[in-house]
Order: structure tokens, then C-alpha cells, then sequence
């Protein structure tokens, strides 16, 4: 993939102007009670904090603790002063909605601006100004040191920024290394902070063990070890270590209309001494690789199709040999000529083709009403005891979960017991939904007949192949940015997600079948997520994973560019998508954004260093996002006479 310097979670902008402030209030006056920041800080924090013995004991359990090092502190400030840092941000502060694909948050921007407020506008914000000071004194710097071991810490360098979680917040693994940065913190202001969190409305900060690979990098085991919900004035602290502080925060499940509930916390990185600080040394080359850069080293494996069967050519209609096996999984729309024809033309036009209906109707209904009832069975239904589900929902049976998290989480099929038990025709006709999904990644997916379909309708040889069936689980699972940065990858991906309230017959113009548009919910809207992006490269400067919100690049289950097929009454219908508004056609390196859809195949041509994932399945899901996930390498196809096509 390309180089990506963007931070790995919500990293706070620096405002050169005082733009945080959401307005100006002439009449607030400073309060003379608050100390000035070059005042002693130590009446402002819990009383015993810098006393040796409590170091002594925090040192000891940081040394002891896993699945990493880090330490809680049970209080850290003194309540008066964090009552009015909370009044302060939620009066005086603007909040930013920013969302990755590794997360979603509503952020101040870096508090470290505060330095070019004038006296007028430092006038609002004096018990955050002076929190901030005593944060970065010399004396908190030296209480982290001696904790931790972590070596001199910046005065000069703070990076820092208020955050809230608000409902469907959350913020996927990572391990913090970036830049200078030596010690993560989190300071907690959950709200109403008089009712006390509850652990089951999610936000817990949750740390992983790591576990060795054959290379000898480190990844995080895919469940984490340990879990600390949010607590009023507690403070979490721990030092950033390459492949090994993977965290990450669940998400949130409860909103500001319940009682203002939102999960508020100061959070931000101590840095290494900066050069002219007391202490300061260059940055040594660090021997392991950060969960970043460990991204950028993704690559595909690769199967290959039998040597002894002829390469199919785009040019040659299908075989009556292919069109019997595939006359068995599709619908009988898909295998005429004219409409693999029309196909073909599109996708060179567009690169990108989504059809509707593409299994046969008896498969799609076995598909649809089995794979719900399969959510409800372990748990993960609408219906389901608690709203984040535990890691092991769903992971039973036919299903294990996949890692490592840094880079996905999701569920795929075991491989069978003593080889397929499937030898009836058609090959689904009485297995149960695993199978069914099992005949759909082990025998349509690979198979030369489906080859030689795809190479009709996209006019490229697909030369080896993946297949994938992989199951989402809400408030669990999802994939993280990456791309093969030297190589051209045909994408198809066979959606299977069951749809609610009706809307699974829903076409991707908003009609189905000559009914009224259905209005947008769930998946539709992408206030569930889980719905597939990708994204242009963009240069080492640039964040390439930043993006606008999955419910405003797509309407009604439509992708942001392409063409589409509709089959319906033995035909297909194509349609050109409309123009995006003019909002939606600003330049955020968006390329391609499509919702969980059932019975929906997604054909992309995926251009080298083309970022692609699957946004994370919020808990307000009410189902598994269902899928086959193919992926091919392509070739040019040889004319006889030598030349290129």
C-alpha cells in the first residue's frame, strides 16, 4: 500500500488560530482561585500522588501488569478542578466529528493552541489551562519517569485533545507509535459522572497480549486480555512500544438523549525530550515494526486454477458444460449472452459493476432466512442479551475467528471435517447455511466455470484467485485499510447480508420491482456500517484514511460511482448512477463506498496502491454483515497474431 503517516488513532490537529472555542463570552471573567501555570501544581492533583511510597507501589504494578505495562490511577486530580475542566470543554469547546476506517470520535482540536489565545479568551478556559500546565510540569513528567522508566519526557512538545464518545463511537487496535511519542495516556470524564459508568454501555479500553509469528513480529492475539471501563477521574497510563501496546475502546452503546451519557476523557502522548531539552537523543531505528507500518506489509495468498485446463478467452461465449454447473448457483439472467455482453461493455466503461439478484432464487431464499436465523441462534440477532456481544459469539461450530486485529477481525469457515459432504445436485439443495455458504466459497468461487464467466463479463484472465466467506459480527469485527501497492486485483464480492423490515428485495435505484422507494434504515443508511471503501493513494503528506461519513457516500444501497444490473423479469436493467451533490463530489480520495446488501455481487477493478476495507459493524447492527470475498490476479489475454488486448 502506500506510505502511510497518518496517525493509527484520533490524533488532535493543531490550530494555529483560537477556532476551538465555539464562541466568545466577554462577560466571563477569569477565576482568581485558579493558579497560573507557573504556580506549584501539586494542590491541584489527589492528595499522596507524588508520595514515594505511592510511586514506589504504582512502579511495582506497572512492572507486573499485563497483557503489556501500564498503570491505573484511581484518582488523579483533585474532583473540584475536574468538575470545572468538564463545564469548561462542554460550554466553551467545539466538537469534531472525525471518522477513519479505525475510527469514529468527536474531538477538540490539540489543546496545545491554547498558547495563542489572548488574555480574553484564555479568560474562559482557566481550570483546562491549568490542568494542561500541571499535565506537562516537570513534576508530573517526573512522577510518569519514575514509574515507568520511560526516560525524559518534553515540556515543549504537548499533545493533547479532549474527546467524546458518543453513541456508536469506538476505536479499533493499534499500538500508539508514531513520531516522538513515549507514554500514552487517558484521563476519564464519563458523563453524567454523579450516576457512574456502567461497563455494559461499552467504551472500556481494552488491552491485547501479543503472540510470536513466524517472522518474529509480534501480533495481537484477536481477543483482548483485559478491560477497563471508564471511572471518573481515573487516569491510564502506559509506555508506547512498537508490536506490543496494542489497545484498543469499545464502542459506545449509549447516547446523549440517555441521561447525557457520553464517554469524556482528556487524551493525548507524552514525547521523548525534543532536541535543546535537558535529556534529548535522536530516535533510535526501533527493532519491531508499529501496527501501522506492520499494514503496509500485507499481501494476499494466492491459490492456482488446475495446469491442465485451457485459460478461458473473454472473446468465447460460455461452454454448455459451464453454463449447467453455473445455472445451479446463479440466477439464469446473469448466463445469457446478451446480458454478459452489456456487462462487459460497462465495466470497461466504469471499472466497477454491482448486480442485483445473482443467485437463484432457491439458494437466495435458503441464504436469507437461514443465515438470520443463524444470528439469533448465537446470539447476535436483534434480540440478543447485551448490545456488544462477547468475543465469542458466533465462533463456535462451522466458525473461527480470524486476526490478527491490528489488521481485521471476523469470522470464517473451518475447514470440513473429512472433506465436503455435499454430493447432491444442486450442490446446496439440502445443506444447512454453512454449507450452502461452504458451496459458495469452495466450489462456484474457484471453480473454471465462474472463471470463465468473469472473464466475459470484464474482459480480463483471471489468473489465480482467493476465496473468502466471512461472517461480521455487530460491535466486533471489521477490516483496516490496505492495498498491494505494485499490482492490478480484480475484486468480487458476493453480499449476502439478510436486510430488515422488508428491505431486502430493495434494488439499487431504491425500487423493488416497480414498488415505492423504501425508506433508508440500518444498513442502508450506514449508520450500522460495515459497508466496503476504497480509496485512492495519496501522497506521504496526506491522510488517506480520513473520510466522510458512509450514510452521506451513499444513498439507498448505491455506490458512489459505477453501473449496475438489476435482474428482473429475465432481463437486466442498467442503470447510470446520478451525479453525486456537490458536496459529495469534494475531493476526500473516496473512490468507491457500497452498503451490505444481500444477494449482491460487487465487481471492482482495483488499481495498484487502491486502499480497500470493510468499516466496522456497530452494535446497533441487527445481524452479521454476510459475505464471499474473492479476490483475483488478471492478465492480458494473448490474440493469435501476437498482439495486446
Amino acid at each position: 500500500m502506500t506510505n502511510r503517516t497518518h496517525d493509527r488513532s484520533p490524533s488532535p490537529q493543531p490550530d494555529s488560530e483560537p477556532s476551538l472555542l465555539k464562541r466568545l463570552k466577554s462577560s466571563h471573567l477569569s477565576d482568581p482561585a485558579v493558579s497560573s501555570a507557573t504556580a506549584d501544581p501539586t494542590p491541584h492533583f489527589a492528595p499522596d500522588l507524588f508520595n514515594p511510597s505511592n510511586i514506589h507501589r504504582l512502579h511495582t504494578e506497572y512492572d507486573a501488569s499485563n497483557p503489556f505495562k501500564h498503570v491505573v490511577v484511581d484518582k488523579l486530580f483533585q474532583d473540584d478542578l475536574l468538575q470545572r475542566v468538564k463545564d469548561e470543554a462542554l460550554s466553551e469547546l467545539s466538537f469534531s466529528e472525525k471518522e477513519t476506517d479505525i475510527y469514529k470520535v468527536y474531538q477538540t482540536g490539540d489543546l496545545a493552541s491554547l498558547n495563542y489565545l489572548d488574555e480574553q479568551q484564555i479568560a474562559l478556559l482557566p481550570s483546562l489551562l491549568t490542568l494542561r500546565d500541571a499535565l506537562y510540569s516537570p513534576m508530573f513528567r517526573n512522577f510518569l519517569r519514575a514509574v515507568t522508566g520511560c526516560g525524559p519526557l518534553s515540556g515543549t512538545k504537548q499533545d493533547m485533545s479532549i474527546v467524546s464518545y458518543r453513541k456508536g463511537c469506538h476505536l479499533l487496535n493499534h499500538d500508539d507509535v508514531i513520531g516522538s511519542r513515549r507514554v500514552s495516556y487517558i484521563l476519564y470524564m464519563p458523563l453524567p459522572h454523579y450516576q457512574g459508568w456502567q461497563r455494559e454501555w461499552g467504551g472500556a479500553l481494552e488491552l491485547y497480549p501479543v503472540k510470536p509469528v513466524p517472522d518474529g513480529m509480534p501480533e495481537p492475539e484477536a481477543v483482548p486480555s483485559k478491560s477497563i471501563p471508564p471511572v471518573w477521574n481515573q487516569f491510564v497510563f502506559f509506555e508506547v512500544q512498537p508490536g506490543h501496546s496494542f489497545h484498543s475502546v469499545e464502542e459506545v452503546v449509549v447516547g446523549e438523549s440517555e441521561d447525557g451519557r457520553q464517554r469524556l476523557s482528556i487524551s493525548g502522548w507524552f514525547h521523548a525530550a525534543q532536541p535543546g531539552e535537558e535529556g534529548y537523543q535522536p530516535e533510535p531505528q526501533p527493532e519491531l515494526k508499529s501496527s501501522r507500518e506492520q499494514l503496509a506489509s500485507t499481501q494476499t495468498d494466492f491459490k492456482n486454477y488446475p495446469e491442465n485446463i485451457e485459460p478461458p478467452l473473454p472473446t468465447e461465449p460460455l461452454s454448455e458444460e459451464h453454463v449447467s454447473f453455473l445455472s445451479e448457483f446463479l440466477n439464469p439472467v446473469y448466463l445469457q449472452a446478451r446480458t454478459m455482453k452489456a456487462l462487459a461493455s460497462r465495466f470497461v466503461d466504469e471499472s466497477s459493476l454491482e448486480l442485483h439478484s445473482f443467485l437463484c432464487a432457491p439458494l437466495a431464499d435458503k441464504l436469507r432466512v437461514g443465515l438470520k436465523d443463524k444470528d439469533d441462534a448465537d446470539g447476535l440477532g436483534p434480540n440478543r442479551p447485551t448490545r456488544i456481544p462477547p468475543h465469542t459469539a458466533g465462533v463456535e461450530g462451522a466458525w473461527q475467528l480470524r486476526g490478527p486485529p491490528h489488521k481485521w477481525r471476523y469470522c470464517t469457515l473451518k475447514a470440513p471435517e473429512g472433506g465436503s459432504k455435499m454430493a447432491v445436485s444442486p450442490r446446496w439443495a439440502h445443506a444447512d447455511p454453512d454449507e450452502a455458504i461452504r458451496s459458495l466459497q469452495d466450489e462456484l468461487f474457484p471453480s473454471p466455470a465462474f472463471r470463465a464467466w468473469l472473464a466475459c463479463v470484464s474482459n480480463l484472465l483471471p489468473l489465480r484467485y482467493t476465496a473468502e466467506a466471512r461472517r461480521f459480527r455487530p460491535g466486533l469485527d471489521y477490516t483496516l485499510a490496505t492495498s498491494e501497492a505494485n499490482e492490478t486485483r480484480l475484486d468480487v464480492v458476493l453480499g449476502l447480508t439478510p436486510q430488515v423490515d422488508g428491505l431486502d428485495t430493495v434494488a439499487h435505484n431504491g425500487h423493488a420491482n416497480g414498488e415505492e422507494t423504501a425508506p433508508e434504515h440500518g444498513w442502508q443508511s450506514g449508520e450500522w456500517g460495515g459497508w466496503e471503501c476504497y480509496m485512492a493513494p495519496h501522497d506521504e503528506e496526506d491522510d488517506p484514511a480520513v473520510y466522510r461519513s458512509g450514510s452521506s457516500k451513499k444513498k439507498n444501497g448505491q455506490s458512489t460511482n459505477g453501473t449496475n444490473g438489476h435482474a428482473q423479469n429475465g432481463e437486466v436493467e442498467m442503470h447510470d448512477e446520478e451525479e453525486d451533490d456537490e458536496e459529495d463530489e469534494e475531493d476526500d480520495g473516496t473512490l468507491l463506498t457500497v452498503q451490505p446488501g444481500f444477494n449482491r455481487l460487487l465487481l471492482v477493478l482495483r488499481d495498484e496502491g487502491v486502499m480497500r476495507f470493510v468499516k466496522y459493524v456497530s452494535a446497533a447492527a441487527e445481524g452479521s454483515r454476510w459475505d464471499i470475498c474473492g479476490e483475483f490476479e488478471i492478465g492480458m489475454v494473448q490474440e493469435e497474431s501476437g498482439d495486446e488486448s
